[in-house]
């Protein structure tokens, strides 16, 4: 099987385009690149991953796509396209003839309207996906739980995979009602979820595995080990956890599945959600 790292970044850091990696994160603001990953993916028994977006502009898209095909190693882009653009179709009609792209992605934690993804034109544009092939990854809040819920019901042909567990408040020992509203969405069966994120949601540098057990016990019964993948977030997840740590977190959680489903969890499961074998046959 190839073992995938389900959610990671690049970047060339500038402070214009990443203010979100504000002086607590000083670590951060320098480039990491697929060099800087790659031994890091080898040393942790991972063949591959997929690259996610971090910056919400088509030169985004092109940038990841790029490196992608430089590295082998980048099995797959989560790029960024304008969802609520009237030339959406004309973005993903450019975009998808690459066989890296398998999903996009909106900020959506970021927006200040709380039901931004029940919008008639971002649901405008998520209603395209489909036809191009392509998986869209839900970033939220806790609290955008029940607007996700009533955006994947309405599309049950879309495949949809949800970020970081909806960044739960680990640090703070908080499961209602993220459980609650996490079952909710699970009910979709085509709805996945990345078991990535934690760390940062942690108090970093200072929490203990104990921290995330009631958190990855929830998504583990809600979305079974078939829907499960893991991520490392990094180089995000440095602030608080190495590459090694934040992947061994996942890795001695899902300890005491079966063989067949642990290797989901590690990467198969990656490789069906963003359908990266019908790529390959393409």
């Amino acid at each position: 099987m190839t073992k995938l790292d389900a959610h990671q970044h690049f970047w060339k850091y500038s402070a214009a385009e990443y203010e979100w990696i504000d002086d607590s994160m000083a670590t951060l603001q320098r480039d990491f690149l697929p060099a800087d990953l790659q031994p890091l993916l080898a040393t942790n028994g991972f063949d591959g991953s997929i690259v996610v977006q971090a910056r919400q502009s088509l030169e985004e898209t092109r940038w990841l796509l790029d490196l992608a095909a430089e590295n082998d190693f980048i099995h797959g882009v989560v790029g960024w396209v304008d969802l609520c653009s009237p030339e959406i179709g004309k973005q993903l009609e450019h975009f998808a003839q690459n066989k890296k792209l398998v999903g996009v992605r909106h900020v959506v934690q970021g927006e200040p309207d709380d039901e931004f993804m029940l919008r008639p034109a971002f649901r405008r544009g998520i209603g395209l996906l489909h036809q191009f092939g392509l998986a869209y990854d839900l970033l939220i809040y806790p609290k955008h739980l029940p607007v996700a819920a009533k955006l994947v019901s309405e599309f049950p042909q879309q495949r949809f995979v949800l970020d970081h567990i909806a960044k739960p408040r680990i640090a703070d020992g908080v499961l209602e009602p993220w459980a609650r509203d996490i079952r909710e969405l699970a009910k979709a069966p085509h709805v996945a979820c990345k078991l990535s994120g934690m760390v940062t949601e942690a108090h970093w540098q200072k929490w203990k595995p104990v921290d995330f057990k009631p958190y990855l016990e929830t998504v583990l019964e809600t979305f079974g080990p078939d829907r499960l993948m893991i991520g490392s977030d990094w180089p995000v997840c440095t602030v608080s956890a190495d590459y090694g740590m934040a992947m061994s977190l996942v890795k001695d959680f899902i300890g005491g599945l079966s063989a067949s489903e642990r290797d989901g969890v590690l990467g198969e499961n990656c490789a069906r959600a963003y359908e990266l074998a019908e790529r390959t046959r393409g």
